[in-house]
């Protein structure tokens, strides 16, 4: 336990020394400010012994001048070191924050399967947000008054040595509560962070979900489940709660114990004359300074156990290795031609490593030609698209681009040589221009609108409240079906690409819109390379070469009227299409 806590401290200290002069400058006003408090003693001493007790006005007049001056520049050291302080604290819980947004972007997709986007974003929000604090406010406060109690340590020794024992005689009984509440407290602060991203991943679900919650009147379950998810984060909380209690509790009733006892036997010094008042009142001060610094320490402990906590899933994070491997010398994916080609290629998903997604399946593609594929469900055909872009890598088998191994290429490279086009489009909450321009981020306004326009998409953006700039709400919601259809061909037009992924682009589009864009598409297709997920039989018409999956295999390739004659599976698939728009056009 205690090399792990070294070893988060250590990689947050590389964080921190990043800013090294800021943090100089703060270690230097943190041991200012806790020398000039510790200096306030020896101005009690004078108040007592100079002015009350001598009954000198003049010294009375200058002890008191000298309190306040103390008092002016502790203020000083004071609001340097907040500040200081909690400019890191924002700093570099802004650093790891993106830091670990940076890294996430990289990971293999099957890591976001495997794991709920709720609990990773309470780590990059919540988790980051709970360093910030520590860092900023509750590590200061550590250090402070780790320094007041070490100094004041030293000046209640200088003062009166018999005394002093007696606060050294309560260290101990407070340092083992402090290391046994806070083991415990650490451990219970990461199972309440988890808890905490298993309440915010659970209300993100539903929030996302909601017209399916409402549709099938699952209200009141969802509110009974989700305060089963409070409660047990709450009494998680509660048990932490109670631990850092009964820690500061014990503590400071050790601390007292001891300034008690210690005024009773200085109180007797006094009267007997072996020490003077003014000794004494020193020697309180210091002492109420020592037990306030082991105080704040057994308080803030709970907190750098917490932040402890946040720090080990948020490093968590950074240590995850992506399953897609850069190269270590890659090759230039962008003077290569764009013929494609699949050798023997088989896959299982990670988080189904017991089906077989793709089983040997062996295809080219001639560039500037295209390919339909086509099969029942769970052919595999989605999955072709996933491995071109390298958001998988083949279980066995290669995929070449233009004769070489695509894992050749960095994963950026060899995505910018590609353009897809899904069957339900992804679209961001930004406006329409931001949407469109994401296929390519530095296309001119003009760009934009040209691939717009010829994507069909043009006169209903035109027709929005604020055109190009009309924000569409989260997952494009304010757009119907046909409308992101065309926002998404307008990003993949724009993108200009060799080689396009089309998933059925034109399946949420009317018959208008739809013959529309098929003309956007055909012109679009010249000289690309390009595969297209089929279902429709007016798409599978246009392609070069059609081939046909079923359970991950090849099982026919050849041209629409070849496998009519070849292909039973094929033979049925088209005939299923044939009888199902025959009945839309009786139900018309």
């Amino acid at each position: 336990m205690a090399e792990k806590n070294y070893s988060v401290l250590f990689k947050l200290g590389t964080y921190l020394l990043k800013y090294k002069p800021t943090l100089v400058a703060a270690s230097c006003a943190l041991i200012f400010t806790a020398g000039v408090t510790l200096a306030m003693g020896q101005g009690v001493k004078i108040l007592i012994d100079d002015g009350f007790i001598a009954g000198s006005i003049d010294k009375l007049n200058s002890a008191a001048l000298f309190i306040v001056g103390i008092a002016v520049l502790m203020a000083i050291g004071t609001y340097t070191r907040f500040y200081l302080v909690s400019w890191l604290g924002e700093r570099v819980s802004a650093d790891i924050r993106q830091a670990v947004f940076n890294h996430l972007i990289t990971l293999h997709p099957s890591y976001f399967e495997e794991n709920r986007s709720g609990e990773i974003m309470s780590r990059l929000t919540t988790d980051t947000t709970l360093l910030q604090t520590v860092i900023g406010s509750s590590a200061s406060m550590a250090l402070r008054s780790l320094l007041t109690f070490i100094g004041g340590l030293i000046l209640l020794l200088f003062t009166n040595l018999k005394l002093t024992m007696f606060v050294l005689a309560g260290v101990p009984l407070v340092l083992v509560p402090i290391l046994l509440y806070g083991r415990r407290v650490r451990s219970l602060s990461r199972e309440s962070q988890d808890t905490i991203a298993d309440v915010g991943s659970y209300a993100g679900e539903i929030i996302q979900q909601i017209k399916t919650v409402q549709s099938y009147t699952q209200e009141e379950n969802e509110r009974v489940a989700f305060g089963r998810q409070v409660e047990s984060a709450f009494n998680v909380a509660r048990k932490r709660i109670k631990q850092r209690a009964m820690l500061i509790a014990v503590v400071i009733s050790l601390i007292f114990s001891a300034i008690a006892a210690m005024l009773w036997v200085g109180g007797n010094d006094v009267i007997n004359g072996a020490m003077t008042g003014g000794e004494l009142g020193a020697f309180v001060f210091y002492a109420i300074i020592v037990a306030g610094s082991v105080a704040t320490i057994s308080e803030v402990i709970g907190e750098v156990q917490r932040a402890a906590g946040a720090a080990e899933r948020l490093l968590e994070l950074l240590s995850i290795e992506t399953l897609i491997k850069q190269p270590a010398e890659p090759a230039s994916a962008a003077a290569l031609d764009s013929e494609l080609r699949l050798e023997n290629v088989s896959f299982y998903y990670p988080s189904r490593p017991e089906q077989v997604a793709l089983n040997e399946l062996s295809l080219t593609i001639e560039a500037g030609k295209s390919l339909a594929v086509v099969g029942p469900s769970g052919a595999g055909k989605s999955t072709i698209f996933e491995l071109l872009q390298r958001f998988y890598d083949p279980s066995s088998g290669n995929i070449n681009l233009g004769n070489v191994d695509i894992r050749r290429f960095s994963p950026h490279d060899l995505r910018q040589q590609l353009a897809v086009v899904a069957q339900q489009p992804t679209l961001f909450s930004g406006d329409v221009m931001h949407n469109i321009r994401y296929g390519k981020p530095s296309a001119s306004q003009a760009e934009v609108i040209a691939a717009a326009k010829a994507a069909n998409a043009h006169d209903f953006i035109e027709r929005l409240p604020q055109g190009y700039n009309s924000f569409l709400g989260e997952q494009g919601v304010r757009l119907s079906g046909g409308q992101r259809q065309r926002v998404a061909i307008a990003r993949a037009i724009l993108k200009d690409p060799k080689i396009l992924l089309l998933d059925e682009a034109t399946s949420a589009l009317d018959a208008e819109s739809e013959f529309r864009v098929q003309q956007a598409l055909d012109n679009l297709m010249q000289g690309r390379t390009t595969i297209i997920i089929a279902h429709r039989l007016a798409t599978i018409r246009n392609a070069d070469s059609i081939a046909v999956l079923d359970e991950g295999k090849l099982v026919a390739l050849g041209s629409h009227d070849q496998l009519l004659e070849s292909s039973p599976l094929y033979k049925r698939l088209s005939e299923l299409q044939f009888q199902e728009k025959t009945k839309i056009a009786h139900e018309c």
